[in-house]
């Protein structure tokens, strides 16, 4: 009779390929000494599941694409109750059968492969049983994930493999000592979140303070070297097919184990919203067989770094995996830490603001920008968020430039301080403090009806002040906030003229403001209220990147009616940025080609004629991602263009 006797098995106690239990101390030490301030820790492809486990201290977010891996996520992870003894003694009622008669998905597809006849026979009873128990609501999903875990440790301490599921070993000794033993669950620390689902998706929606990064290094897919564990966790008995008895494994195959690697690790690096990235990638290159090299460069890795901010590589030695097939010498484990720079939106709804395009935008930028000019900066999205000593700030609009400066050389508190102040002593309305129905609206109809006649009154104020102060300044960001869109907007007459709109200095636009406010007193940054047209090169012949978003000649908005941008001053630009080229100055321009069957000729024609010095980049203009899910792009939509001339 086997009896458990209080025995355990650890978290690590897998084989697996890329295993990291052996580097946790390095991986830990890199942690400890370089990332402050941290209270999550998200591991974006747990595999094993050991980083997260020695980040216990953390609230924890693990992640596998695998379902076989979540289950044990779970299990170690989960916050849910269990009910240990009665699991326990459902393991011992296990342990304890000899010899099952029937046979089952296991024994029929597995049996005389994997594991001998009776020991498939058996793990084909247990996992039946597991389901039997779930279906009838006699364990909860954690105790669920912990039995599947312990058939799961159980399964590989006996199969006949070298350590993964790609093929079986041929022999007629198997180990038939099938004991299943309960896992050693430790307290969790903090508040966990557990997933399975494709890590590039799973960024866009979580965020934390250190996401460790361990992607599938070279074509090895994980699916197929663990299917066979794959198929026990998921248990619906699917059709297997070949030699090794592999199911269908389609929807769990993994892009970085292809070539489109570089490109989904660049978007999933693009979309962590995190503090710190702790990249672990080897320096496999070109070392050994060539399912075994890297399928990610350290140029590739070091260049989509250093977009997101300051980059340290640490170095250890490691032994590789190479299946028997080449010698690996110098093989190294390498950890790339980045500290992001943290993007941050403007409180201005600037017409042609370029928030949403950041994440095109700023990997076309040049690396290691010492100091630059946003030419044209609106509400400042593009410059405050490169990561660079000095930013020039211009636009010729001078209330504009006013209310920058206000927001520079006065204090977070003071600002908001004059803000509730004005807010209060007009009486509009505060839905943070009472709510849409204090105002007799709601969210969907908004505030406008309540604030209009109050607005305009406010309004009628600024327009015929007759000084500038930092009081009118405020007064101007109120109008701002209160107004239509959130838009700034002048008439001929230099008088603000937007009508009311639908919401107001609600929790989330401050919080956009103090967001904005500290990254403005913690940078060097210039606001300077001057026409492009009176910029002489020899103003910028220090910078080292010259950023021009100018209002686009074809479209329409606030900013260029009434003349505002014309074709020559269109053309005067490119002029000015070819006058920069001729000095090596660096230069990006936003712009669009083809709008509402429009064409910018003038655009189209420098492009044409400069075709050896300048490049043409093509944005996704719905404002969202397309590196990594390719859409189809309609002919009849906006082209819109970064132009540079230094090749990214």
């Amino acid at each position: 009779m086997i009896e458990l006797r209080g025995e355990y098995f650890e978290l690590n106690n897998r084989r697996y390929l890329g295993n990291k239990y052996r580097l946790i101390p390095f991986i830990k030490k890199v942690v400890e000494d370089n990332c402050e301030n941290c209270s999550s820790f998200f591991d974006v492809f747990s595999g094993t599941g050991v980083v997260a486990d020695a980040f216990r201290e953390f609230n924890l977010i693990t992640n596998d694409l695998l379902y076989s891996n979540y289950v044990i996520h779970y299990a170690f992870f989960s916050d849910d109750e269990f009910n240990q003894g009665k699991l326990m003694r459902i393991i011992d009622k296990w342990n304890n059968i000899s010899i099952i008669k029937e046979e089952n998905y296991m024994s029929e597809n597995f049996g005389g492969k994997y594991f001998s006849q009776e020991a498939s026979k058996k793990i084909g009873y247990i996992r039946e049983e597991i389901a039997i128990l779930s279906k009838n609501g006699e364990i909860n999903k954690r105790e669920e994930c912990i039995l599947i875990s312990s058939l799961i440790y159980a399964i590989d301490r006996i199969a006949s493999t070298c350590g993964h599921y790609d093929a079986y070993r041929k022999t007629k000794e198997y180990n038939d000592e099938l004991v299943l033993k309960f896992p050693n669950i430790k307290e969790n620390m903090g508040k966990n979140q557990i997933y399975n689902t494709d890590s590039n998706e799973l960024v866009r929606n979580v965020k934390a303070d250190i996401a460790y990064v361990d992607p599938p290094y070279n074509s090895r897919q994980y699916s197929d070297a663990y299917h066979l564990l794959e198929n026990v966790a998921r248990w619906e008995k699917p059709e297997v097919f070949g030699v090794a008895a592999k199911m269908n494994r389609e929807n769990i195959k993994s892009s970085y184990c292809t070539r489109r690697a570089p490109q989904v690790f660049k978007d999933l690096i693009e979309k962590l919203d995190v503090k710190y990235i702790l990249i672990s990638y080897s320096n496999m290159g070109n070392k050994g067989h060539d399912r075994s090299n890297a399928r990610i460069t350290d140029k590739e890795i070091l260049s989509i770094l250093r977009k997101r901010g300051e980059v340290q590589i640490f170095e250890k030695d490691y032994g590789a995996f190479t299946a028997g097939k080449s010698r690996i010498d110098d093989h190294k484990e390498r950890l790339f830490l980045c500290k992001t720079f943290d993007i941050v939106a403007s409180p201005l709804n600037y017409t042609g603001g370029k928030y949403k395009l950041l994440d095109q935008i700023k990997p076309l930028f040049p690396e290691n920008i010492d100091n630059m000019m946003d030419l044209f900066c609106g509400g400042c999205n593009v410059g405050i968020n490169v990561d660079c000593k000095n930013v020039k700030f211009v636009d010729k609009e001078l209330s504009l430039i006013r209310l920058l400066n206000a927001f520079k050389e006065h204090e977070k508190d003071e600002i908001l301080n004059e803000i509730d102040t004005i807010i209060e002593k007009f009486e509009l309305s505060n839905s943070s403090k009472h709510g849409y129905s204090y105002y007799g609206s709601s969210s969907s109809s908004g505030l406008g009806k309540y604030n209009k006649e109050r607005y305009l009154h406010l309004r009628d104020i600024y327009n015929k002040r007759r000084e500038d102060s930092f009081y009118y300044d405020m007064i101007f960001y109120v109008l701002i906030v209160f107004s239509f869109n959130n838009q700034i907007r002048f008439n001929k007459r230099g008088k603000f003229n937007l009508p009311v709109g639908k919401r107001d200095f609600n929790i989330k636009m401050r919080e956009k403001l103090i967001k904005f406010i500290d990254r403005i007193h913690e940078k060097d940054y210039e606001f300077i209220a001057k026409d492009f047209s009176n910029i002489s090169v020899e103003e910028v012949e220090d910078l080292s990147f010259v950023y021009a978003d100018p209002p686009y000649l074809i479209t329409t908005a606030s900013y260029n009616e009434q003349g505002g941008w014309s074709k020559e001053h269109e053309k005067d630009l490119l002029r000015f940025l070819d006058k920069l080229n001729s000095k090596g100055i660096k230069f990006a321009l936003s712009n669009v080609m083809e709008s509402k069957n429009k064409k910018n000729e003038i655009l189209y024609n420098w492009i044409i004629s400069n075709k050896d010095k300048y490049i043409v980049h093509y944005l996704n203009n719905d404002y969202s991602n397309s590196n990594y899910q390719t859409k189809n792009r309609d002919k009849n939509s906006t082209v819109e263009v970064l132009i540079t001339n230094y090749i990214v």
